[in-house]
């Protein structure tokens, strides 16, 4: 399975984001860019690739402890950027070390399960937007994306997503994401574990 550990935003959030991302689809060269669907947005904390059948149960034991030990922490979308000329983004704002730690955390338990990850980063938090599909510059989107300044929520779960690549050889068809398991924050009533 193709995994990996992700805050998902609350749809109040993506909703404010959403108007804000339709402006730049105005912008002159937008239709040149592949945008991401609403549906898809999130933070990546912790990215797995491949993770066999068998690591599954130590690893979802593994996030539901390093949920248990992060209290819930307020986040909210603000700004954007760009990664070159691949990929526009919004940022994040509010309590951004929380969202490191936890995303420090997601990575050391996929580690410890024995999930082979890439070399330590430094995590800079981000919901992609839109990818280019060859070159094009994304620095006026970003520029447009500047001023804006979601509403504050509060994060409660750390959420375990599958990814699932596109098969039917259609053009444009992108990644379908699935929840596979979730955890409060805190170790809270509620918490719901496993890989589904």
């Amino acid at each position: 399975m193709r995994l990996f550990a992700a805050v998902l935003p609350p749809d109040s959030a993506t909703t404010e984001l959403a108007t804000a991302a339709h402006a730049l689809t105005e912008l002159p060269g937008a239709d040149e860019l592949r945008w991401t669907a609403r549906v898809s947005w999130h933070f990546t904390l912790a990215f797995m690739a491949e993770v066999d059948d068998a690591t599954v149960p130590d690893l979802t034991a593994r996030l539901e402890r390093a949920a248990h030990r992060t209290a819930p922490f307020s986040l909210a979308l603000r700004g954007g950027g760009h990664f070159g000329d691949r990929a526009l983004w919004a940022g994040a704002a509010g309590d951004v070390a929380a969202l490191r730690l936890l995303a420090a955390r997601a990575d050391a338990a996929a580690r410890k399960a024995g999930v082979p990850m890439e070399e330590h980063r430094h995590y800079r938090p981000h919901l992609t937007l839109a990818r280019t599909r060859g070159e094009g510059a994304l620095g006026p989107y970003a520029d447009a994306l500047a001023a804006f300044e979601g509403t504050a929520w509060t994060v409660r779960e750390l959420t375990l997503v599958r990814s699932n690549l596109p098969s039917s050889g259609v053009a444009g068809e992108r990644p379908r994401y699935e929840v596979v398991g979730r955890w409060v924050l805190g170790g809270g009533a509620g918490a719901a574990g496993g890989a589904g």
